[in-house]
């Protein structure tokens, strides 16, 4: 039977940046919806909330799901999150392009 290694003391740390980081990164959405609210232009805001979501996204990858300590995955998670977000991108700014 093997031995589990016991749990870093280091973890509790990692979570705890990685946590306030979605937090200021969900503020940042909210500021974007504010100045949404005050007329800022509707293409940059999308642009902006999906960069913020694709980074949320990354770091629940690596810290709370622990791809962190496995790079190739953590990458090809990233590679597929980030074509999906441009995706959904493209399909939002579509009407700007065509009028």
């Amino acid at each position: 039977m093997t031995e589990m290694n016991p749990p870093s003391k280091t973890a509790p740390n990692l979570l705890l940046r990685a946590w306030s980081w979605l937090i200021c990164l969900s503020a940042g959405s909210a500021l974007v919806s504010v100045a949404l609210a005050q007329g800022a232009q509707r293409q940059v805001a999308g642009v902006v909330v999906v960069l913020l979501a694709l980074t949320k996204a990354r770091i629940i990858l690596a810290r709370y799901l622990g791809l962190a300590q496995a790079p190739g995955w953590l990458r090809g998670f990233t590679w597929v999150i980030g074509l999906f977000c441009l995706l959904i991108l493209l399909l939002y700014l579509i009407p700007a392009f065509t009028g």
